[in-house]
């Protein structure tokens, strides 16, 4: 079977690793790329370099990665599902529901592959975790915590921090616990002067009764992924920064001895941390999104997954905005 003809549109910061990505991956061709403002990173090298999506359609594809700013997803989405192309959209989905409902259904009704970016799913520390969780090494999940902290990027002036950054963590904790949020509880801020929110706290819980909590900010001097599922045997800890994934067993040991017992607890288990293949998630991710599309395997973030992420991102702005407790209903 020849190679798939892929097309990318979006060629900034998170573009030029697409394009980088597809070239190294078998079985796909980037044949054209598209941007409104040019190619600032010479990401084309060579190939048709356009304006538009629609003139990106006409060079001819199969596939299309879209990496425009968020609030141009739908658009250029849904041009692509009425050309009859595959279509893998950075995240989050869509700027709000309601795109993302025409977006679901623009791909579903015409049974095109509608994929998400969410590329944390592809991560080895939590494509290793979510196997354990499922192999039930940890018995029944209590809580599952996350922190994503860093620096403001300046690429990113179209949404705040709930849709861009905290949709990562919803997405995960979504996949990791194959449960849906039931409620939540959230408060945000705007401490650098920017017109969005940049630092949200919440925490909710699953319609199985896990426990959430989230802190995500822009305003960190150190940069932070990490991810804590607790339960019945002890805690696994994700670093999705340097893909290490550490299980710490519950207490096994009595300890006798007085003064350690003070700042340790009553007894201490064995600490492993795993080793792991450490492959580069956005590779994955395109790996998924052909097999997908070749109908060899269904394991990308489809659109309607990464719908109820953007719904639970607006019910924590609800929340933070009317500081109240909100339930979300399917």
């Amino acid at each position: 079977m020849s190679d798939l003809r892929m097309g990318l549109i979006g060629l900034g910061m998170m573009g030029r690793h697409h394009a980088r990505v597809i070239r190294e991956t078998d079985g796909i061709e980037l044949v054209g790329v598209a941007d409104a403002n040019g190619d600032p990173f010479g990401v084309s090298n060579g190939l048709a370099l356009v304006d538009s999506v629609d003139a990106l359609i006409r060079v001819g594809i199969d596939a299309a990665i879209v990496a425009v700013p968020t609030t141009a997803h739908e658009q250029v989405a849904i041009a692509l599902a009425e050309a009859g192309v595959h279509t893998l959209v950075e995240k989050p989905i869509a700027v709000d529901t309601a795109a993302g409902e025409r977006m679901v259904e623009a791909f579903e009704s015409r049974g095109l592959v509608g994929a998400v970016g969410h590329i944390e799913r592809f991560n080895p520390a939590l494509q290793e975790l979510r196997k354990r969780i499922d192999a039930g090494e940890l018995g029944e999940v209590y809580q599952i915590a996350t922190r994503r902290q860093g620096p403001f990027p300046s690429r990113i002036a179209d949404v705040g921090v709930v849709k861009d950054l905290a949709t990562h963590d919803i997405d995960l904790t979504l996949w990791l616990s194959r449960s849906r949020f039931d409620s939540l509880y959230a408060r945000t801020a705007s401490r650098s002067g920017r017109p969005h929110e940049d630092l949200i706290a919440f925490t909710g819980q699953l319609e199985n009764g896990v426990v959430t909590n989230h802190l995500i900010n822009w305003l960190s001097p150190m940069k932070e992924r990490v991810v804590v599922v607790t339960g019945e045997r002890g805690a696994f800890e994700a670093d999705t920064l340097s893909g290490d994934l550490t299980f710490f067993e519950n207490g096994t040991i009595a300890t006798e001895w007085d003064s350690v017992v003070a700042f340790r607890g009553v007894s201490e288990g064995s600490m492993i941390r795993f080793a792991l293949a450490k492959r580069e998630p956005l590779r994955i991710e395109h790996e998924a999104f052909r097999d997908a599309i070749l109908g060899e395997r269904q394991d990308v973030v489809t659109m309607r997954e990464g719908l109820e992420t953007v719904k639970v991102a607006e019910a924590a702005l609800r929340s933070a905005s009317g500081n109240t407790h909100v339930g979300i209903g399917g």
